[in-house]
């Protein structure tokens, strides 16, 4: 089945000891695929000791999933410290610059999750109308991005909202926590299911 595909999204498992290695890694992804593919981001989570690595098509593209296990092959071999790497592929769907995008990212904030029933497009409405603006125009904020994981599954959420930061004290600040307690905020938020959130550091 072919989804639009503005992103190829690597998720894997990679320890501490080969973080070093991860920069030229995705590079080396990158340049091998059989689809072409420019670098967007690199970024690893000590905490789950969990790489992201995001790869940017040339233009969106309705692309098969038969693609999916020649891009899986090709990071196994571009970094073979990885395991249980997962392929996906994410349609943008909100990108905003953010009030300090001219600084350069330090971390990366991802919340994950599955509306519930029903609540798909309301959860989008909040997200792109009210949540992922209001976010972007926080100080500290470099990007806000919202996409589809048009191969989610149990621990992959089909909702991805993404946020690359100067430093992760954006996250308490009184104009963000002021974003994530309106009333829109308290009708929504509850509605998610399956939810992951996680704070990644930005692998130059």
């Amino acid at each position: 089945m072919t989804q639009a595909t503005d992103f190829i999204l690597i998720k894997a498992s990679v320890s501490t000891d080969a973080v070093p290695a991860l920069a030229q890694a995705a590079q080396q992804f990158c340049a091998q695929s059989a689809t072409p593919l420019s670098l967007h981001r690199t970024a690893w989570s000590a905490d789950t000791q969990t790489l992201y690595l995001y790869a940017r098509l040339s233009q969106r593209t309705d692309l098969s999933d038969s693609a999916l296990p020649a891009l899986h092959a090709a990071f196994a071999q571009a970094c073979p410290q990885a395991k249980d790497i997962r392929v996906a592929r994410l349609e943008n769907v909100f990108s905003r610059a953010g009030l300090s995008h001219s600084e350069s990212a330090v971390f990366h904030y991802v919340v994950e999750t599955d509306p519930e029933d029903g609540w798909a497009d309301e959860i989008a409405r909040w997200y792109d109308t009210e949540h992922m603006p209001g976010l972007a125009a926080v100080s500290g904020c470099i990007l806000a991005m919202r996409l589809l994981n048009h191969d989610h599954g149990p621990d992959s959420p089909v909702s991805f909202a993404c946020y690359d930061l100067v430093n992760t004290q954006t996250l308490g600040s009184p104009d963000w926590l002021a974003v994530r307690h309106t009333a829109w905020s308290d009708i929504a938020r509850p509605h998610f299911t399956n939810t992951l959130r996680t704070m990644f550091d930005v692998i130059a």
